[in-house]
């Protein structure tokens, strides 16, 4: 990965070449609070745990879509082989631990991989922290 100066912004830097890998998954609304717990104390520290290289880090995003809660997982890797430590040969199949299949209604049964071309970030949310 890259880091440098924003053409457009002084005060953001620019990040390349990333693979950006999205997943979803929907639950009811009664199973959302206990997904998204799962997520953040079980699923999410053990994937950091894993010290996997290129692994570099993970969000969480959450909608309300009619009678259902959607979730999205959005990894970012350094390249395809680091994806493959993560998930398998296979690397788009997606990667659903037995707790989550438990909770949810339905997922994505692959994961979409996107070549990162920028990320325009707030340098104040790219700095490491102190």
């Amino acid at each position: 990965m890259t880091a440098h100066a924003c053409p457009a912004r002084a005060d953001c830097i620019v990040r390349c070449r990333l693979i950006t890998r999205i997943w979803r998954g929907w639950t009811t609304h009664e199973n959302a609070a206990v997904y998204q717990n799962l997520l953040l104390t079980e699923i999410f520290p053990g994937i950091a745990s894993r010290n996997l290289d290129g692994y570099r880090g993970i969000s969480l995003g959450r909608r309300d879509v009619g009678g259902e809660v959607e979730f999205v997982t959005i990894m970012w890797f350094d390249s395809i082989e680091n994806i493959r430590a993560f998930a398998g040969q296979n690397y788009e199949t997606a990667v659903v631990p037995p707790k989550a299949r438990a909770v949810l209604s339905r997922f994505d049964e692959t994961s979409a991989h996107f070549e990162n071309v920028v990320d325009l970030l707030p340098a104040k949310l790219s700095a490491p922290p102190h």
